[in-house]
């Protein structure tokens, strides 16, 4: 286990009392899920690697990493920053809304075991809204912002793609706000906001947020559920 400094229990201590206040504050309870289409046409994208990586953004970064570490075929999953600058990539800075990051975590997967359509499949219907803009349950700011940041123009057509497919068949009661946008640089989060939601279900941000979210992984895709995450640190 990694032990944290003070400086950065600190900076822990502060975000779990924000998001606590966030969690109690807000009067609506966690997000549903909804159910989604498999991906068609286009939106199919196999591969024959051992191994392939996207950065997924869709709010708080804690709950989606607890879903995809809890998804079979998935290699790890890391929370971290994307959409800004290397300098801008620490929690404090990229909090303020002002640095172009997105809190993300970048999914690696073996598509041989899970496809990259299946992730974006668990992306729209489990681990976020995609029609939120700008904001994600009781989180604001760009920051929250749903996005996809692709690790290669296949990756950017299959899920433009896939968009348009769930659009088209009015699965949202509005539209999908998820950018799309080529990876250009992936800056991983603090050691402490690693593998949280797995070290904190009993935290309220976490029961009321994003515990849900991994209930309804398992209810929703129980082929692809798996009850033992795969973790960033070995534990």
């Amino acid at each position: 286990m990694t032990t944290l400094k003070p400086a950065a229990l600190a900076s822990a201590a502060l975000c779990l009392a924000l998001a606590s206040f966030a969690c109690l504050s807000t009067a609506h309870a966690a997000e549903a899920a909804v159910a989604v289409p498999a991906p068609a046409g286009k939106a199919v994208l196999g591969s024959t690697a051992s191994s392939e990586t996207v950065v997924l953004a869709g709010g708080c970064f804690w709950g989606v990493q607890g879903v995809f570490q809890h998804t079979q075929g998935v290699l790890k999953a890391v929370s971290g920053y994307a959409g800004g600058k290397s300098d801008t990539a620490s929690y404090s800075m990229v909090s303020s809304g002002t640095t172009g990051h997105a809190e993300a975590v970048q999914v690696t997967y073996d598509p041989r075991k899970i496809s990259f359509g299946q992730l974006l499949q668990i992306y729209f219907s489990v681990a976020h809204d995609p029609t939120q803009l700008n904001r994600q349950g009781p989180d604001q700011g760009t920051q929250y912002r749903s996005a996809i940041f692709t690790a290669s123009d296949e990756q950017t057509q299959a899920a433009q793609a896939y968009i348009a497919q769930l659009n088209a068949a009015k699965v949202f009661a509005a539209p999908i706000v998820t950018q799309v946008a080529p990876l250009q640089g992936f800056y991983r989060a603090e050691d402490y906001h690693q593998d949280y939601a797995t070290l904190h279900p009993n935290q309220p941000y976490i029961a009321y947020n994003d515990l849900p979210k991994i209930g309804n992984l398992q209810k929703m895709y129980p082929a692809i559920y798996r009850a033992d995450p795969v973790l960033v640190f070995k534990r």
